[in-house]
């Protein structure tokens, strides 16, 4: 981040999609009224998922979506376009109207033919780049790694982020340009940039956060006893341990059936995935049998309900118990949030859903108030058109509108 302007909001990814789509929005009513839209840079550490989210949101909104990582290309004309010879061409209407057009040279046979006449002028310009070529309205352009680019790449993309035009061509309607970048605080190689750079976009810097970390793993299939370990440990994720080698050590580890069996192959993988310290916490994790909480699967699905209270009870202990575990408590109810929701955006939601979603919240063994408050919220929220049935319960009522 340049030192000479350090203004910037923190935002984890769900607080990230709602700025984006309010950009977006924005950027139309903007452009709707003649003005320039808004581009927005996203800095954030290492393996965040600064990159990803923002595809996602791409993916969410119906946008086309160009990424163009300029720490790896060398050519500014792949970033702007080569530059061309133009030359001016003239054609007098049948009405007796002037009409003219600026070509490139290996075109002008063409408009000869078409009874148009050079008129002596010619130009310089830069030509379409092809990763804007053929392309329609509304996308977003991400510049992946900004200022891991060298200067003449910041200074070549200094007048696409403030008008989104370079010379002769400009960007389709309704497109919007997102930065990433890595911080300058001096731990990655980056081009500290200038306030004449830093003013032409709004800063947001990226924070990890468990919770939503855990809702994308669920979604993305991550190894159901990894979910739990980071949900239970959140301090673990740090700038040396980030999400994305976590996710590649959680990857590298999920074949295993019996992680107790295998402790010494996988802390030798978590050490050299995630360091020493984490690969330790993670076996006494496993050590403790934590790997082998309930799934949220069964927590859902299974089809014998003291079964699976029981099982859970004996993990957690009782709600008004000395040894009730609190932690464990709170990872079982975010792990059932995100699986109920994630499990009725692709399956019918029926009455046994519905019935074991309410026993969770109308047991008293399990889960204290403040748990079952956030279960309610958080299913509904998720999926209010399958869960409606829910709200006919008095009970889950009184427990919503608290």
């Amino acid at each position: 981040m340049s030192k000479a302007q350090s203004t910037q909001v923190n935002l984890n990814t769900d607080e990230l999609k709602t700025f984006v789509n309010h950009i977006v929005t924005n950027n139309r009513y903007l452009q709707a009224n003649g003005k320039i839209p808004v581009a927005i840079a996203v800095e954030g550490e290492a393996g965040i998922g600064k990159t990803s989210t923002i595809l996602e949101i791409g993916k969410d909104l119906g946008l086309n979506v160009v990424k163009i990582n300029l720490a790896q290309i060398e050519e500014i004309g792949d970033l702007t376009g080569f530059p061309i010879k133009e030359f001016e061409v003239v054609k007098t209407t049948d009405d007796g109207k002037k009409v003219s057009k600026w070509v490139p040279e290996n075109v002008m046979p063409m408009y000869v033919q078409n009874k148009y006449v050079p008129s002596g002028e010619k130009r310089m310009s830069h030509a379409t780049p092809e990763w804007i070529q053929g392309k329609e309205e509304g996308g977003i352009l991400i510049l992946d790694d900004y200022t891991r680019a060298d200067s003449r790449f910041l200074q070549a993309c200094m007048e696409l982020i403030d008008r989104q035009t370079y010379i002769s061509w400009k960007l389709p309607k309704d497109w919007h340009i997102i930065l990433t970048t890595n911080p300058d605080n001096g731990d990655y190689n980056v081009t500290s940039i200038d306030v004449a750079q830093k003013t032409r976009f709004i800063t947001t810097n990226l924070k990890f956060d468990a919770e939503c970390w855990a809702r994308w793993a669920e979604q993305n299939e991550i190894d159901s006893r990894c979910i739990n370990f980071l949900l239970m440990h959140p301090e673990t994720v740090t700038q040396k341990t980030n999400a994305r080698s976590i996710t590649t050590f959680f990857n590298s580890i999920s074949s295993l059936e019996n992680f107790e069996e295998h402790l010494p192959l996988v802390q030798m993988i978590g050490e050299g995935s995630v360091g020493a310290e984490f690969a330790t916490l993670f076996t006494t994790f496993i050590h403790n049998k934590l790997d082998q909480m309930v799934s949220p699967k069964d927590m859902l699905t299974h089809t014998n309900w003291e079964h699976i209270k029981g099982q859970m009870g004996s993990t957690m202990g009782k709600v008004d118990g000395n040894d009730y575990r609190a932690d464990i408590a709170s990872v079982l109810a975010h792990r059932l949030i995100n699986y109920t929701v994630h499990y009725s955006n692709t399956n019918t939601v029926d009455q046994k859903i519905i019935d074991r979603v309410t026993n969770f919240i109308t047991d008293k063994d399990l889960f204290t108030n403040d748990l079952k408050y956030a279960i309610v919220k958080g299913i509904i929220n998720g999926n209010k058109a399958k869960f409606t049935k829910l709200m006919l319960n008095p009970e889950i009522v009184k427990m919503a509108v608290k």
